[in-house]
């Protein structure tokens, strides 16, 4: 899910609750900020089946302007299934520079996951935002 800036942290069901109740949580792409060439998109929480076309629509929202990167901020993210990998992995086939989307501050069990799956190796990951922002793409 996004989120604002400075905007409480949303409020999440633990692992196994009603579904209901987790997709109730803040809606992606409320956040994203343009930083000159590129796009930051700021995600968090659980990514998962429920909230996964909303995820879509915001990276999707993101490359319609054509910016040179799109940076997916990752630091809020809590939990992320192969699902929402998958919509990461449709996102850079839409861009024309398929090495302009970048991953930033992956957590702990995010950066597990991206290992897992191999995706870390298909996509630049980036201990920070102003790292992704400065990187050669």
């Amino acid at each position: 899910m996004l989120q604002s800036p400075g905007a409480a942290p949303a409020q999440t069901q633990p692992r196994g609750s009603s579904s209901q109740s987790r997709r109730a949580v803040d809606r992606p792409g409320e956040y994203r900020e343009e930083v000159g060439t590129a796009c930051v998109v700021r995600l968090g929480g659980e990514l998962d089946l429920y909230n996964a076309a909303q995820v879509r629509t915001a990276l999707a929202d993101a490359c319609a302007q054509a910016p040179e990167r799109v940076v997916v901020d990752l630091g809020e993210v809590e939990f992320i299934d192969s699902t929402a990998l998958g919509v990461l992995i449709e996102t850079r086939t839409k861009l024309a520079n398929r090495g302009g989307l970048l991953l930033a501050a992956p957590g702990l069990e995010t950066r597990r996951a991206l290992e897992i799956s191999g995706l870390d190796k298909l996509f630049t990951v980036h201990d920070t935002v102003p790292e992704a922002l400065v990187a050669k793409v």
